[in-house]
């Protein structure tokens, strides 16, 4: 598009986050599905600016906030935005997709038989030597150490059980585990949109 930042004389390092020239980088945009919920926790739905914009000029969602920066065109200067909801909703109902991503955020990225959150893989409980399926019900997430430890025996057999038996999450599963590891940054104008236990600045 050709979109140029809108910068002043002042040094960047001077200048507060909403006020820094755009770079690729920098302003990220907060997707909500058309509900006006995030599509996703963890990781958190965000855009680059330049997808949030292009997704402006389809026509494709309805600018929620915006950010103090501008951009702009040889025609036209627009905020960008910092909070963008799809215009067509995208239905949430559907089954996770059987991941080791999702398997872990599942488990809360911890072992499931210590809780360490170090050096994470996954366990079957029943082996695939004794006919153990690769399937949400027969693995957990386990520390390098406790899957040695348990090598290629049944949990009885290494009286080794998980803390939680594991089970096929749904989407909404995925979600409210996800809210429990909010990331680094959050800009302020997310935070209405968001159900963290995430402190308010006056």
């Amino acid at each position: 598009m050709g979109l140029i930042a809108s910068t002043s004389a002042i040094g960047q390092a001077e200048l507060p986050q909403d006020l820094q020239p755009v770079t690729a980088g920098n302003y990220p945009c907060l997707i909500l599905n058309a509900d006006y919920q995030p599509l996703s926790y963890f990781p958190l739905s965000l855009w680059s600016w330049q997808d949030a914009v292009k997704a402006v000029f389809l026509d494709r969602v309805n600018v929620v906030d915006d950010y103090a920066q501008t951009v702009r065109a040889a025609n036209f200067e627009m905020l960008l935005p910092s909070v963008v909801a799809l215009k067509d909703y995208v239905p949430q109902n559907r089954a996770p997709a059987f991941t080791r991503f999702n398997l872990f955020l599942r488990d809360g990225f911890e072992c499931m038989y210590c809780g360490d959150a170090d050096d994470l893989t996954f366990d079957h409980l029943i082996p695939r030597r004794l006919g153990g399926k690769t399937s949400w019900t027969n693995i957990v997430a386990a520390c390098s150490k406790c899957n040695l430890r348990k090598g290629g025996r049944l949990a009885k057999d290494a009286s080794m059980y998980p803390r939680v038996k594991p089970v096929q999450p749904t989407m909404h599963q995925l979600q409210v585990q996800g809210r429990r590891f909010p990331p680094n940054h959050l800009h302020e104008s997310w935070l209405d949109y968001l159900y963290w236990d995430v402190e308010l600045k006056a």
